[in-house]
């Protein structure tokens, strides 16, 4: 699309709008001219990013409508006279002396000064709570009522966000075909959503582990509110550290492996191979990169310095031969894109729509953050420049196949379950628990 520019100063204020005059989708609004004057002077986009966190960009209006025309700017092709006339243009902008135009203090710098994708259990452990420890209250205004911190399953586009969280919940359950008594470790539990869920409603006996103080504060409140203290145990823990062989059932890594460091997967998978019985199943969950490897680029140095320090991402068809090559058979892949680009828009309205709350719980830097970091990937989930996988393996039997022969029992009961499921977590049937108490005495969950 040609796009015309209004300019209604030297530099405040810049409205784009299509050449038939058709209403503005959005207006950009520049309140530091150093801004503009660096950017053509480097050339590197991410001082536009660095401006929007520190509220020296902003965008009135449409957000994604912004964003969108990154694919149009980068595009253009200016001549020699055009660059010339643009810098000397540049040039001429006033800069203030108490100008910064650079990564936003106190928050990006110390980010890359810490971080270097060595993927020690410090910087591991650091990273975690610098992206999960903002706030379990900034967390609670804009994720659904279970806190699932990871893309939704849409049964139709129209679905709320809290029942399409429920559906991924018990789909995930469902997939890693639980059974009564079996023993769970989620690695990378969050705030306890998927440990409960599967204790309460398929009966397993679940262990949790995280690197995040206040997540695991939040779990074990929630654990013991729900009454499943016999069920469920959650644990400050790196999956490095893990004991045992042969220990669970079932293993589930919800968004965790892309926090692993690629050079160190082989090693986290020999630890889930480990501590999963023979036959046992473990379900991968993960968002991955149309491009092998983790290069560096305007999008994951931003990701790196503000969202998520030391993630890492792959293509699926490399993160399945990494499996592979650490014995796991591939049973089932499901790409869950267009989930997670759903998903997205309606974190990224209910975070519009708390705007003030979350100014007031966390400032308004890191709102920012938060705002264009999902508004963005949202775009590339849509885009297919990313993506997200549940691949379900076990551990290479010769002549075992621990999974049914087709994926009828995974859709087998379907909506009406999952609603009385929701129902059943949302009021904290106190008979219900009380009854399945009773039933799980004679295996009461030890320590683990």
């Amino acid at each position: 699309m040609d796009w015309s520019r209004r300019r209604h100063c030297a530099y405040g204020t810049a409205t784009l709008c299509a050449p038939d005059e058709r209403p503005a989708p959005f207006t950009l609004v520049l309140r530091d001219p150093a801004v503009l004057r660096r950017l053509v002077i480097e050339g590197n986009p991410l001082l536009l990013a660095d401006a929007y966190v520190r509220g020296a960009l902003d965008v009135e209006g449409d957000l994604y409508g912004a964003l969108g025309l990154k694919c149009h700017f980068e595009s253009i092709s200016l001549s020699w006279r055009d660059r010339l006339l643009l810098l000397r243009d540049a040039l001429r902008l006033p800069v203030h002396a108490d100008a910064h135009s650079g990564p936003h203090r106190g928050f990006a710098s110390r980010v890359a000064r810490r971080f270097s994708h060595r993927h020690s259990r410090h910087s591991d452990c650091a990273a975690i709570s610098f992206h999960y420890d903002v706030s379990n209250e900034f967390y609670g205004l804009w994720l659904d009522p279970e806190r699932v911190y990871s893309c939704a399953y849409f049964e139709h586009p129209d679905d709320t966000l809290d029942s399409a969280q429920r559906n991924k919940l018990e789909h995930t359950c469902r997939k890693l075909r639980l059974q009564p008594g079996e023993r769970l470790l989620d690695i990378s539990c969050g705030w306890g959503a998927l440990v409960c869920w599967a204790a309460r409603e398929h009966g397993v006996l679940a262990h949790g582990i995280t690197l995040s103080q206040r997540q695991l504060d939040y779990a074990q409140r929630r654990i013991r509110a729900e009454g499943l203290e016999d069920r469920v145990t959650v644990e400050l823990c790196d999956y490095r550290d893990l004991t045992g062989k042969a220990v669970y059932d079932k293993v589930a890594s919800i968004g965790m492996f892309e926090h692993v460091g690629l050079a160190n997967l082989p090693a986290y998978y020999a630890t889930v191979r480990r501590v999963l019985r023979p036959g046992g199943l473990f379900l991968n969950h993960g968002i991955t990169h149309d491009e092998e490897g983790w290069k560096k680029t305007v999008g994951t140095e931003f990701i790196n310095r503000y969202v998520f320090p030391d993630g890492e991402l792959d293509c699926v068809s490399n993160i399945q031969l990494d499996m592979e090559r650490a014995g796991f058979e591939i049973h089932d892949v499901e790409g869950l894109r267009p989930h997670y680009a759903l998903t997205l828009r309606h974190w990224v309205a209910r975070l519009e729509a708390a705007r003030g709350a979350a100014v007031r719980e966390v400032g308004e830097a890191v709102w920012r953050v938060w705002h264009l970091y999902m508004v963005a990937c949202a775009l590339e989930f849509e885009a297919g420049s990313i993506g997200v996988y549940q691949i379900l393996t076990s551990s290479r039997q010769r002549g075992s196949w621990p999974v049914p022969h087709t994926r009828t029992d995974l859709y087998h009961g379907g909506r009406a379950n999952i609603l009385a499921a929701g129902n059943r977590a949302g009021h904290h049937d106190r008979a219900d628990r009380c009854a399945s108490r009773r039933n799980m005495r004679a295996r009461r969950l030890t320590p683990l």
